[in-house]
């Protein structure tokens, strides 16, 4: 489950960025890919904005019938039916954006693997489970992942999964994909400014309507009315992820419903994670893998990276950085 722990206000700013003196911000919250979406555009009219936004819906439906796993007329869905048995041709979109997933799996270790869906649910989050499951019950219930087995065939247009029953998935990568070809399509249809908030996946471009920059409150998981702190998103994303709903406590230890695709077990240690950075969709993507690779692992590895920063809380609640996060803790 994606935490919706990122809280949007308007930073005020004495600089003007070109919104005209009649333009209204228009906004939208619905239901799409089974998360809550909510669609902020700045607009000439009310009219428009809902047009606007309306065509970003479209978009973002358009997207779900491709990356879907439930839908089994998806070309997702095809490649999972066909693991094991041959390759399946699908769209250049598609075929870019599991190679892209894979490029993350390499650089997180395997901390990322779109192929997670492979994985038998084993664990149980909803107060029913008193113990761990055997080794070998972990041990099997991740055997068919790994990013390695997803052979792609650039001149072909194929993907083929090497082993029956393997599953790709999209759970954490998809909403920020979407998010990133929705407002793609409003800045070309000359939408001056917005946010699109798929469940904590945001996205934000030019300002509000006053010239203000849209600002991000880092919340405190233990209480999300108070913020740590507040950081600008210009033209730019962030993605959250944490464990404040969805965990189990087992011999005293408190285990995330996030399960380490390498290693069958429940993550610990983190509370939550929200990266930074200028597509979402790799917002999305990195947020779930530093919250598998823990603080210490995930912000060296986010050091690494030209454009992307991290704000990381532990299981005690302390705040941890990247480099290029600079704020105050006490704000």
């Amino acid at each position: 489950m994606r935490a919706l722990l990122v809280l949007i206000f308007g930073w005020i700013c004495s600089l003007s960025f070109g919104q005209e003196p009649n333009d209204v911000t228009v906004k939208k919250t619905m239901k799409l890919m089974g998360s809550r979406f909510e669609i902020t555009v700045i607009a000439p009219n009310e009219d428009i904005g809902y047009i606007n936004i309306n065509e970003a819906v479209s978009e973002i439906k358009r997207i779900e019938k491709i990356i879907s796993s439930w839908d089994e007329t998806s070309e997702t869905s095809k490649i999972n039916s066909n693991a094991g048995i041959r390759p399946t041709k699908v769209s250049a979109e598609l075929f870019g954006l599991i190679e892209r997933a894979k490029k993350i799996s390499e650089i997180t270790d395997g901390a990322f693997d779109i192929t997670y869906a492979s994985m038998d649910n084993i664990w149980k989050f909803d107060g029913s489970m008193d113990r761990s499951p055997s080794e070998k019950a972990i041990q099997q219930s991740v055997s068919k992942i790994g990013h390695e087995k997803i052979i792609l065939n650039p001149d072909e247009s194929t993907v083929f999964l090497e082993e029956l029953g393997m599953r790709i998935g999209f759970g954490a990568i998809g909403k920020g994909y979407a998010a990133d070809r929705a407002k793609e399509l409003l800045i070309s249809k000359q939408v001056k400014g917005g946010i699109i908030n798929a469940s904590g996946d945001l996205t934000t471009w030019g300002t509000k309507t006053t010239g203000e920059k849209w600002l991000v409150g880092i919340a405190n998981p233990l209480s999300k009315e108070k913020v740590f702190s507040w950081l600008p998103v210009v033209e730019s994303s962030v993605a959250t992820s944490g464990n404040y709903e969805k965990f189990i406590i087992l011999n005293g230890k408190k285990y995330s419903h996030i399960i380490d695709p390498r290693t069958g077990y429940p993550t610990s240690g983190v509370q939550s994670v929200s990266v930074f950075a200028k597509h979402a969709e790799l917002c999305d993507a990195l947020a779930t893998a530093v919250f598998i690779m823990g603080k210490d692992s995930g912000i060296h590895l986010i050091n690494q990276m030209d454009g992307a920063e991290a704000v990381v809380v532990d299981s005690d609640n302390k705040i941890h950085r990247s480099t290029g996060i600079v704020f105050n803790d006490n704000p």
